[in-house]
């Protein structure tokens, strides 16, 4: 497999998780959008540093990733940590996608509202 094809695949795992968030967890856009202050970007930020904590200390006790980050921003129970650091870096990018979307679209919005001149 290229470097190119594993970059393909990784993209695709991305949109996979993001896939399974809005169809199967059940996390519309519009349910994205009630989240605009940042708080995808963060849960994001979290996911990504258990990876990097889970690639720092790879023989780290599995229970320590079951501690909720403080940062997170929702209720702990949403808090779900794979004990795979690519499963999170995963969740890390559909995460960020989503927020990602948050941006882009209240962009939209804002460009289609009348102008007050």
């Amino acid at each position: 497999m290229t470097s190119a094809e594993r970059y393909s695949a990784a993209g695709a795992d991305v949109f996979t998780e993001r896939q399974r968030q809005i169809h199967v967890e059940g996390f519309s856009l519009e349910h994205d959008d009630e989240h605009n202050r940042g708080e995808l970007a963060i849960a994001a930020a979290c996911y990504a540093e258990e990876a990097f904590c889970q690639l720092r200390v790879p023989d780290r006790l599995p229970e320590i990733s079951q501690i909720v980050p403080m940062l997170w921003p929702w209720d702990p129970s949403w808090w779900k940590p794979s004990l795979d650091a690519r499963k999170n870096l995963v969740k890390a990018g559909a995460l960020t996608l989503a927020a990602i979307g948050v941006i882009d679209r209240a962009i939209e919005r804002e460009l289609l509202e009348p102008s007050h001149d």
